[in-house]
């Protein structure tokens, strides 16, 4: 995290702390996930200088035991959720010619290559998707894709659905890879996530720039 604040003003200045006290005032009388402590997990696995692509989600699973702090993903033995499954499908068609392959849930192995698995809210009551949409998380998580535009180069943007989409233009295509497709939940993977391609055109990206590719 420390290297985080070095780089993101609204983290410097606390935000972070001040949405934090809101959400412990939430949990009071509410089941909030991701559990306290796991919410900048994202942040904690991974350094602002080691970032090589940012996967964007909107807000955490708001089902019991799902989230853990990493957009997408769940615990490793939790049923895999549409949207996961989803992403798999495609990773397996493109990555690996075989839409069947089984990946493990938990995705903290792409953190571990440089893959920044960041929610736009960071917290979500159980049962209530969205329902921490208001609390201020959005400015925060701006902030942070905004440092990461203009304090590195060469990163790929993987932006799905309309909320993700919104944020392009904080990135200048011309410093990074941006890659848009629909969001991979069932309501919208046939129209136009499924055979995107983004895995392998993130991969090309990386080689062509002399980084090691991702093994999805």
């Amino acid at each position: 995290m420390k290297s985080w604040i070095e780089n993101v003003p609204l983290l410097r200045q606390g935000l972070h702390k001040e949405l934090l006290t809101k959400v412990q005032g939430l949990r009071r009388d509410r089941s909030v996930h991701p559990s306290a402590g796991l919410e900048f997990r994202a942040l904690d696995l991974l350094p602002f200088a080691d970032v090589k692509v940012v996967i964007l989600g909107q807000d955490p699973y708001h089902g019991p035991g799902q989230a853990h702090g990493l957009a997408f993903s769940v615990p490793q033995g939790t049923k895999t959720p549409p949207s996961l499954r989803n992403i798999f499908k495609e990773v397996g068609a493109s990555v690996y010619d075989d839409e069947t392959r089984t990946f493990p849930t938990d995705l903290t192995r792409w953190a571990s290559q440089g893959v920044l698995l960041l929610n736009t809210v960071l917290t979500v009551e159980e049962g209530r998707a969205g329902a921490h949409r208001g609390l201020g998380w959005q400015i925060l998580t701006d902030g942070i894709l905004t440092a990461l535009a203009q304090g590195r180069e060469g990163l790929v943007f993987m932006l799905w659905g309309n909320d993700a989409r919104s944020r392009s233009a904080l990135i200048d295509d011309r410093r990074h890879l941006v890659l848009e497709a629909a969001h991979p939940s069932p309501l919208s993977a046939y129209r136009g996530f499924l055979g995107c391609g983004h895995f392998v055109r993130a991969n090309d990206y990386l080689q062509e720039l002399g980084a090691a590719p991702v093994c999805w």
